[in-house]
């Protein structure tokens, strides 16, 4: 008798789950002793809002300070479904009233320089704040310039939306003023990039959308790899669901991405050019200007890391967490940051309590929305190995392609409980 996939992935997540609180609790105890100290958090996404969190948890001695310019936290998970008409925006901000209650000292204003030497963080304001520990966790800064002709005026006409907010908000009203029997265009980069799978998604509900909408319309999405994170299960969702709306090019079939123009909204390829109705460019990315300034990012413009403490290898006392941070094969996914920011605040514990970090395995699990009411998933379960970090082999798997009844909408389920919980533990 097999058991349905849905089932195997709760009973797999609730049993990671179950590690994790072990490993909390026994941590906890371990922390309890840390001397007080000076802990400094930049960025208050999923990695810094969970290592805040985390820290006043197990170690309340601590001086924990949370350093953030917004006001509200826009979610990067979920707001395909906005542009795809799906969810309203105001749905994905989350404020740090209840990381404030509980002790941490939220600074709201833009951290705008490190001294790694004199072990304190500038603000923009020109006040300086003082560390003892500093955990960096501040997300993605575009390339510009790295694809030709995309610059910082490029977004009023091909709008990214890699980060949620006013991106988000363009690209829906531009899909949303198109005509009917428009083209869609959307161009994917080489990896790395924030959320893998996410381009896919995307894909998906836009194409959703055209085909309730507007079913003269198509999408042609340009991407520069030939493969990419559950590209089966995409690949199959499409054929069954968007055949006359969706035509996916990867690199080998002319869909690497030479060059745009923002005022005629045309893409250049090795071979051709295509005009896009609308046009939505998601860029090379880096790590944010802020880890690349304080040289805790080495030439490939990410943040290389030790995997047990996620201390910079080329900083000491800074620990990197998040999109930033190369933690390959770990993905760039806020449930991988939910997850890092814990860990790290239990180690940065350990280190001001004078223990040693202890090595901890964690998990990730990217949901991908294929349609308003179906979903797939690709789970994985890392642990250190030397320098860098390692999948668990077996541990992890995607949603299957052939699959029951009710298997696709089980997960959408489960993907909607699991944003519950994740903005919950990070944001309260």
């Amino acid at each position: 008798m097999s058991v349905p996939a849905s089932l195997v992935a709760i009973t797999r997540r609730q049993a990671l789950a179950g590690l994790a609180a072990s490993a909390l609790r026994a941590a906890m105890a371990r922390a309890q002793g840390a001397a007080s100290a000076r802990v400094v958090i930049i960025g208050g996404g999923f990695g810094g809002a969970s290592a805040a969190r985390t820290l006043r948890e197990v170690a309340p001695a601590i001086d924990v300070t949370l350093i953030e310019p917004s006001r509200r936290y826009i979610a990067c998970p979920f707001s395909n479904l906005v542009v795809g008409g799906l969810r309203e925006i105001s749905a994905q901000g989350f404020g740090y009233g209840a990381i404030a209650a509980s002790g941490v000292r939220v600074i709201e204003d833009y951290a705008r320089s490190i001294d790694p030497a004199a072990r304190s963080v500038t603000l923009e304001s020109g006040t300086s704040v003082s560390y003892d520990r500093l955990i960096v966790s501040p997300g993605i800064d575009i390339r510009w310039g790295a694809l030709d002709g995309y610059g910082r005026t490029a977004i009023r006409t091909m709008p990214h939306a890699w980060k949620a907010g006013a991106q988000t908000v363009l690209l829906r009203q531009q899909l949303r003023e198109m005509d009917d029997g428009g083209t869609v265009v959307m161009s994917v980069p080489p990896a790395p990039y924030r959320c893998p799978p996410g381009p896919y998604e995307r894909a998906s509900l836009i194409a959703h959308y055209l085909k309730t909408e507007k079913p003269r319309s198509k999408l042609i999405v340009l991407d520069a790899k030939d493969s990419f994170s559950k590209k089966p299960l995409f690949q199959d969702a499409w054929a069954t669901l968007y055949p006359d709306h969706l035509e996916w090019r990867g690199a080998s079939d002319d869909g690497r991405v030479s060059r745009v123009d923002p005022e005629t909204r045309t893409f250049e390829t090795d071979f051709g050019t295509l005009t896009a109705d609308v046009a939505n460019v998601i860029p090379p990315q880096q790590a944010a200007s802020i880890a690349i300034g304080a040289g805790i990012a080495d030439n490939t413009g990410w943040c290389p890391v030790e995997p047990v403490s996620f201390e910079s290898t080329l900083q000491p006392g800074i620990h990197v967490i998040g999109d930033a941070a190369i933690m390959a094969p770990m993905p760039k996914s806020a449930f991988a940051a939910n997850a890092q920011g814990k860990v790290c605040a239990l180690q940065v514990a350990r280190f001001l309590a004078g223990e040693a970090p202890a090595p901890a395995v964690l998990a990730n699990t990217c949901y991908s929305y294929v349609a308003p009411e179906q979903a797939v998933s690709v789970v994985g379960v890392y642990r250190p190995a030397g320098d860098a970090f390692t999948e668990v082999p077996g541990a992890g798997g995607t949603s299957p392609l052939e699959h029951p009844p009710g298997d696709r909408e089980a997960e959408a389920a489960q993907a909607a409980h699991w944003f519950d919980t994740v903005t919950r533990e990070a944001f309260g």
